[in-house]
């Protein structure tokens, strides 16, 4: 594999700037997928599977409008927003069929995304994510959670909010990838967190939209999600035709920082399924 250069770019889309990393690719035969991250973090937590893809394979991880250097605009937020965002960047960068890989609240923005525009998609790979909206009880945790935010500030709810993605052996053997996480949820305005819980509560179920999915569709769980239930994930993989459910031994919310070579070893061969 040629070793290829990770850059950094923006792209004026609506209202915003959105930031993102790029690796292209080198190969004839090309495809493109975009990394969404989660709330509230950034394109940081992909640097590990920038590396690792394929030389054919052209890879972008980006910074949802208002998280990482992407700038807010009108500062209204909306998970159907993030989705329109992305379709705009991907027409701009002239590209016809993308592969999404979210997790978490990128997984979100992924399904609504196909449910706006899957002409655009050319698969999925949806990360300790699911297709419900949150009921009362979920948005009753999120308006507490603004208020605490605007109460006490970022720094006692990135501590109780790292407690709660990471599975505990992981917050003791991977020091790199707490800080990692730790120090994306201190970039994050105050503005920025309490906006997002907002656009969280009150995002659209997209279940509707599952049975409709015909592209090759990657369904990867942390074993020990504390976040994400098993029976939500479970869901989306049998109502989803052509997919595949795997969990990840040992991780919580964010497998592709807990355990990055296994995840990658999967992310790889689903590319090379796309293509055969």
């Amino acid at each position: 594999m040629a070793e290829r250069l990770i850059k950094s770019n923006k792209l004026r889309v609506a209202d915003i700037s959105l930031h993102y990393y790029i690796k292209k690719a080198t190969a004839t035969e090309k495809k493109t997928i975009i990394f969404l991250h989660g709330f509230p973090f950034n394109k940081n937590m992909w640097r590990q599977q920038l590396s690792q893809v394929a030389d054919d394979t052209t890879a972008i991880a980006l910074d949802i409008r208002g998280h990482g250097n992407s700038t807010s605009g009108h500062g209204f937020f909306s998970v159907d927003l993030f989705a329109k965002d992305l379709k705009e960047f991907i027409e701009k960068l002239g590209l016809e069929k993308v592969v999404l890989c979210g997790i978490s609240m990128g997984g979100y923005i992924a399904l609504r995304a196909y449910q706006l525009y899957p002409e655009k998609i050319s698969g999925l790979i949806l990360a300790d994510t699911h297709s419900k909206a949150d009921d009362d009880s979920g948005k009753q945790k999120r308006f507490d959670s603004i208020q605490a935010v605007l109460t006490h500030g970022r720094r006692p709810f990135a501590i109780g909010f790292i407690e709660k993605v990471f599975a505990p052996n992981s917050l003791d053997s991977k020091p790199e990838a707490v800080e990692l996480i730790k120090s994306s949820i201190r970039r994050n305005s105050i503005r920025t967190i309490c906006a997002t819980l907002l656009a969280l509560a009150s995002r659209t179920d997209t279940s509707a939209v599952l049975p409709t999915i015909d592209c090759p569709t990657l369904i990867i769980r942390g074993e020990l999600d504390r976040i994400t239930a098993k029976e939500d994930m479970q869901a989306l993989a049998s109502a989803i035709k052509n997919s595949n459910y795997i969990e990840m031994a040992n991780c919580g919310h964010l497998p592709n920082l807990e355990a990055p070579e296994e995840f990658n070893k999967l992310l790889l061969h689903f590319l090379l399924e796309i293509n055969a």
